[in-house]
């Protein structure tokens, strides 16, 4: 959505999030990198799910793979660890499935609480090693990462979770087709970016740009009237 435009997540494909996971890893070969499967590429079978979580390892280079769903997911995920991929889980509002739920709106509010937990606990006993939380109230994310033995990574889980995650682009302020509530902005510089632009567009128009200072020499121009 905020690099190449799509309305939601769900026409990304494996493609697009190898090509998108090999860049990260060259730039930043400290941390854990964590690959997002696609929607579509883990959901028709098990054996897919296998195949394409080592397409992602594989091509992508990544540590580990996350994949979105509860209880509906977890012999999946159990699949797929057990064929010897790490996995995160991802539950709550998920962006994949996120039409389904009406949009991206919180999730687990009143009675539905006991069904985010439901697929917390699944998701771990499945062999998760960890699970995202996304888009739930903070009460029940801080239950969810009490009754749980794994870390729990909030975005929009809450203050209570074992860790923090927001999309970048979101953080510092470079897509502003809409903020979510969870996301603080630390920077703005969408704005800083089109000030910039606008300024070059007029500095080349007006002719302050380039400077002396931004031109190359060693020719002068005795040198450039004997080319004529």
């Amino acid at each position: 959505m905020t690099m190449l435009g799509d309305v939601s997540t769900v026409p990304c494909t494996m493609e697009d999030m190898i090509h998108h996971i090999k860049p990260v890893v060259v730039g930043a070969p400290s941390p854990l990198i964590v690959g997002d499967m696609p929607f579509g590429s883990y959901n028709v079978s098990k054996e897919q799910a296998i195949m394409n979580a080592n397409r992602l390892m594989k091509e992508g280079r990544c540590d580990v793979v996350k994949l979105e769903g509860g209880v509906e997911m977890a012999e999946t995920v159990r699949a797929i660890v057990d064929s010897g991929t790490p996995v995160m889980g991802h539950i709550g509002l998920t962006p994949q499935t996120a039409s389904k739920m009406g949009g991206f709106k919180v999730q687990g509010k009143g009675e539905a609480a006991q069904l985010v937990l439901e697929d917390a606990l699944a998701i771990e006993k499945a062999g998760a090693f960890s699970i995202v939380l996304e888009g739930i109230p903070e009460q029940l994310g801080k239950l969810i990462t009490e009754k749980v033995g794994i870390p729990t990574i909030g975005i929009g889980g809450g203050r209570y979770t074992d860790g923090q995650v927001l999309v970048f682009h979101d953080m510092v302020g470079l897509f502003d087709r809409f903020v979510p509530k969870f996301a603080k902005q630390y920077l703005r510089l969408n704005e800083q970016i089109t000030e910039a632009l606008e300024t070059f567009k007029s500095e080349v128009k007006s002719g302050a740009f380039p400077e002396e200072c931004h031109v190359f020499g060693g020719v002068t121009e005795e040198d450039i009237k004997t080319l004529y």
